[in-house]
């Protein structure tokens, strides 16, 4: 504790007084003194007279306020001005008290006491600040490491999709995905079955982050185009080549493996197409999913599927495969919810008539500028700040021509075309 006064005998009264009540009380006979001696060691509290020669109390205050310090300074102010403009001009220097002389000693240790009251309110809120900001550097840290995680997470999911676009004699497959997070739940892609059949997928996993984006990895791997024993989605045959399997127990074969071998809460809606590359026919499953759309050369839409229940929610869940057959110059779309159900400004829904709308106004686009343009007028409608996972696979289809027809292949080219041939892996029974 600082007593700052330029009468020596009015110091020692104010120190034998702080002495008795167990203060230790260092002095100083003018504002400049106080100064030299704050700069070698602050002390908590500050009791300096107003008037003194050269500089004043209220100065003193002023410069201590000024002082780049951690620790808050408790400065009293001895006075004989009791006025109102005076007592304002002290607060607004930054003095926290007034002793109007003379001084009492119980006023004086009572006026102390409730400033060392304050200094120690003053000093556990700077312990908690501190242990905030240690908690918070420790959060950061920790949020940085899960953001390089995610980043890496998102490359590895982006990876899945290896191939966004591809021919396949004159017919095209285009893949859109744009997850609403560092990685999503959505997973789009093609694989041939054959070498006149195509499978595409469109698969929407509950919820969001990182599970969801595990079991969108998983997922992947049951329509793997380089491991055909593992696809659920072919089956060996007699001669060594591969089959497609029908869409519905397809879908059924996978209900099976979620809810008896992951035993997960996860469950997710597909679309998933068979196309038979020279016919144009097309055999398709909706688990759950959006409704597929054929938009038609003449620029007519026409929904396709069956609805039926998502995959993994309910055991024995039967699924039902529908037909359809493509003409050259139409285009087959699978999409994921987060496009039909997109809201404008207005919170109003795309839905299944908005996207037919959006199909016909680009339908003259080719595959690959299409899916730009889409995904350009979604961001539009809403601002770009999707809340769900956007995707999409477009397939514009061109009838095969004699130079791609398997038919005039040999054999053995038609058996490998598509997969190697391979011992088959057994598959879990199912009801269909």
């Amino acid at each position: 504790m600082l007593i700052v006064d330029d009468s020596r005998v009015q110091r020692r009264i104010l120190a034998a007084q702080l002495n008795r009540a167990g203060y230790q009380v260092i002095e100083a006979a003018s504002a400049e003194e106080a100064l030299e001696r704050c700069r070698t060691r602050m002390p908590e509290i500050i009791i300096s007279d107003w008037t003194m020669p050269g500089m004043s109390g209220l100065a003193l205050c002023q410069r201590i306020r000024e002082c780049p310090i951690d620790d808050y300074v408790y400065f009293i102010l001895l006075t004989s001005r009791a006025e109102a403009t005076e007592v304002a001009a002290g607060l607004d220097a930054g003095a926290d008290d007034f002793l109007t002389k003379p001084i009492a000693g119980d006023e004086l240790r009572a006026r102390i006491a409730s400033g060392r009251r304050l200094l120690r309110m003053q000093g556990e809120l700077q312990e908690k600040n501190r242990l905030l900001q240690d908690a918070f550097a420790t959060l950061q840290k920790v949020h940085d490491r899960i953001d390089r995680d995610l980043n890496e997470a998102r490359r590895l999911q982006q990876g899945l999709m290896r191939e966004r676009q591809r021919r396949f004699g004159r017919s095209e497959v285009n893949l859109v995905l744009r997850p609403c997070g560092h990685v999503g739940g959505d997973l789009v892609g093609f694989f041939p079955i054959n070498a006149r059949r195509l499978g595409l997928y469109a698969i929407d996993v509950s919820g969001h982050g990182i599970a969801s984006a595990l079991m969108t990895a998983r997922i992947a791997g049951y329509f793997s185009g380089n491991a055909p024993g593992l696809n659920v989605a072919v089956e060996l045959n007699e001669t060594g080549g591969y089959d497609p399997v029908q869409p519905a127990d397809v879908a059924a074969e996978l209900n099976h493996i979620l809810l008896h071998d992951m035993r997960g809460e996860i469950y997710f809606t597909m679309a998933y197409a068979d196309i038979d590359l020279i016919t144009g026919h097309v055999s398709l499953v909706q688990a759950g999913h959006p409704h597929p759309l054929i938009r038609r050369a003449c620029g007519t839409v026409e929904p396709l599927g069956a609805g039926g229940l998502p995959i993994g929610l309910i055991s024995g869940a039967e699924y039902q495969t529908v037909s359809a057959v493509l003409n050259p110059g139409d285009r087959l779309i699978l999409v994921s919810d987060g496009i039909t159900e997109l809201v404008d400004a207005d919170g109003i829904m795309l839905d299944d008539a908005g996207l037919a709308s959006f199909l016909t106004d680009l339908g003259d686009l080719e595959g690959g500028d299409f899916g730009e343009a889409l995904m350009e007028r979604l961001s539009r409608m809403n601002g770009g700040d999707f809340a769900d996972d956007v995707s999409a696979v477009v397939f514009d289809f061109e009838r095969m021509g004699p130079e791609m027809n398997p038919r005039l292949q040999a054999p053995d080219k038609l058996r490998t075309a598509a997969f190697p041939a391979q011992r088959p892996v057994a598959m879990h029974p199912v009801s269909r």
